[in-house]
């Protein structure tokens, strides 16, 4: 039976680089785009002489489009994913995540690859009035990252009714694990606080910390990502994909153990985000496996990947996030 040929945009980096091992695992036939900006080959130790790797940006449709040819399948995570600097640099973040997405549906559908997942992000929903949040709540994308992974998410949905591509969509909620970054959305936290404990120096926490988010440990995205892939059942349709269970930011730094300095609350950031993943439950029959407690106690047994990640202080935080309380009052 002839191998399936995947494509991953975006694969080097920190969720990119779980599904093509685990893709590689599954023999499928697997090739990594990516400009290497944020992801980084290291990541793809485990996979890299199993794959074929090009590096290129995919604002550059013409550097990259001939490689799409024969492939079945596409998983598009390339994007700019830091969420705080977009508030200066928005146009950037346009070309990236928008112009980008459009290049790669544009290279899907020259090509007539036969599915095409979108890694959109739970940062649609805003500040949300429905808590736990359904793929029905209403969008009110509330900084520009946001913004751009919402407009990419319409591109996919638009392409898909009018040019009849496959697709589904997938609203990740602050996904954790090994190789996560130290900057980008919540799920970050976990480096940065890792990355801090390694210091010897104090957790930054956020506003009062009491603020709740959906945690969701990265094998169990990588379970949905391949069940979405694979069912028929999911095409041209949105899955949420979360643990459906919120956790403190408080709660994690006392699980991870150190000290904590608490910084001034940002502007625009929901009190509490989590996932209603009935959909996905019903539909598809996923649901995630790795708990809280047992997730920090993997990222924990891995903390030497955070020992030449960026060390984060109140003082370089304050400067970061200049603009974003400049802007969104």
């Amino acid at each position: 039976m002839k191998k399936k040929t995947v494509l991953v945009t975006g694969g080097a980096g920190f969720i990119g680089s779980h599904l093509v091992d685990r893709l590689v695992l599954k023999n499928y036939k697997v090739i990594v785009l990516d400009s290497l900006k944020s992801g980084v080959k290291k990541n793809l130790s485990k996979s890299f002489k199993r794959i074929t790797f090009i590096k290129k940006d995919i604002r550059n449709f013409k550097t990259y489009e001939k490689y799409f040819k024969k492939v079945d399948l596409v998983f598009h995570l390339a994007a700019i994913a830091d969420v705080v600097p977009s508030i200066k640099n928005p146009e950037e973040y346009f070309y990236t995540n928008v112009q980008g997405t459009l290049n790669v549906l544009k290279a899907c559908r020259k090509h007539k690859v036969k599915k095409i997942v979108y890694i959109a992000s739970a940062s649609c929903y805003g500040i949300a009035k429905e808590i736990p949040t359904s793929e029905n709540a209403h969008v009110n994308t509330e900084y520009p990252y946001a913004l751009t992974k919402r407009l990419g998410e319409e591109l996919v949905i638009h392409w898909g009714k009018v040019y009849k591509l496959n697709f589904t969509s997938v609203r990740l909620f602050n996904v954790y694990g090994p190789r996560s970054r130290t900057a980008g959305a919540y799920g970050a936290m976990f480096g940065v606080f890792l990355s801090q404990k390694l210091a010897n120096k104090p957790f930054t926490i956020v506003g009062t910390g009491n603020q709740k988010r959906d945690f969701t440990y990265i094998s169990d995205v990588i379970d949905a990502l391949i069940i979405i892939s694979k069912s028929k059942k999911s095409n041209k349709e949105i899955f949420n994909v979360g643990s459906g269970i919120p956790i403190s930011v408080n709660k994690i730094a006392k699980m991870i153990g150190g000290k904590k300095i608490y910084i001034p609350k940002r502007p625009g950031e929901p009190e509490i985000t989590v996932a209603n993943i009935k959909k996905i439950k019903k539909v598809l029959r996923w649901r995630p496996k790795v708990n809280i407690k047992n997730g920090v106690k993997i990222m924990l047994n891995n903390i030497s990947y955070w020992k030449s990640a960026p060390l984060w202080t109140p003082k370089k935080i304050k400067k970061a996030t200049k603009d974003w309380f400049k802007y969104l009052k």
